[in-house]
């Protein structure tokens, strides 16, 4: 790796918020204890608002703010992959906001990595969702969202009573 991308992916695992010891990024970044001393020097020298010291720590100031430069293959992987699930299993309106960020970061990515979003083999199973489990889940997404519990109780009980009702039609549940 280049000192530049290393460098900047301490920015990037700095901006997780935890602090993290020189060890974790060493480890990480596969590159020495002392190697990652250097770089924490060189980017507080540069003015980049890095707090900690070593032995305790680092951690990066919230209002720094230095936008990623690009999505690593795996990011792409994991965007397109969490798409496809969401398209797969959430509601129409969702299933269309996960299309929308395809779309969205198919427009941001260079020639080279815009085959990787088209040709992943990534996919998610659909495990036969019908429209009215869509539809419980679109209510249940917007309960949660308000934070409605009354809402969210009744939904669990309709749930319930489906699946109730289902296994007594099949003869999964006999009386006595």
């Amino acid at each position: 790796m280049r000192r530049a991308d290393r460098l900047f992916q301490i920015i990037q695992i700095l901006r997780r918020g935890n602090v993290t010891t020189a060890t974790q990024l060493a480890s990480e970044l596969e590159v020495s204890v002392r190697t990652v001393y250097r770089d924490m020097q060189d980017l507080m020298a540069s003015n980049v608002p890095i707090e900690g010291e070593a032995g305790t720590g680092y951690v990066l100031a919230d209002e720094y703010d230095l936008p990623p430069l690009m999505f690593s293959r795996d990011e792409v992987e994991a965007l397109t992959l969490g798409a496809r699930m969401v398209t797969c299993w959430g509601d129409k309106h969702l299933a269309q906001a996960a299309r929308d960020i395809l779309s969205k970061v198919d427009a941001v990515l260079p020639e080279a990595q815009k085959n990787t979003l088209k040709t992943t083999s990534l996919f998610s199973m659909s495990f036969q969702n019908t429209e009215q489990d869509k539809a419980y889940m679109a209510v249940l997404r917007e309960a949660m969202r308000d934070q409605d519990r009354t809402r969210l109780l009744a939904m669990n009980l309709l749930v319930f009573l489906n699946l109730f009702y289902g296994m007594l039609l099949q003869g999964s549940i006999v009386s006595p």
